[in-house]
């Protein structure tokens, strides 16, 4: 079952963090994408499932550890974790974190510096 409140919950977490803006994301209505400066960190569509892209080492690691799905149109660019459970939403918010300080330390800043 779909938790009808996922995208708020993973939004109020999200804007807490340093630098982050979110805007509708260009695949749906009722999708929000979440940035670092001009870089994605992740989408969420509807209350049902969240994509992010991360490096193809990061993608094996993570689906490995059977903490996602492998990106439901782009499996070797990313994840996919659909939000059944209030569990998913939880560990939808830790890897959207896990992308957001990738993109910081790729940008040269401090992840420990995220603002929440």
């Amino acid at each position: 079952m779909v938790i009808q409140n996922a995208k708020q919950l993973i939004y109020e977490q999200i804007m807490k963090w340093a630098g982050v803006s979110a805007a509708p994301h260009n695949r749906g209505p009722r999708g929000t994408a979440w940035f670092v400066d001009e870089v994605e960190i992740g989408h969420i569509h509807g209350n049902s499932l969240v994509d992010i892209a991360l490096p193809h080492e990061t993608v094996e690691e993570v689906v490995a550890a059977g903490r996602a799905q492998p990106h439901h149109m782009f499996p070797k660019l990313g994840i996919s974790v659909p939000l059944d459970t209030r569990e998913d939403v939880e560990r939808a918010i830790e890897l959207l974190r896990l992308s957001y300080n990738l993109i910081r330390q790729k940008q040269g800043l401090d992840p420990a510096q995220n603002g929440d």
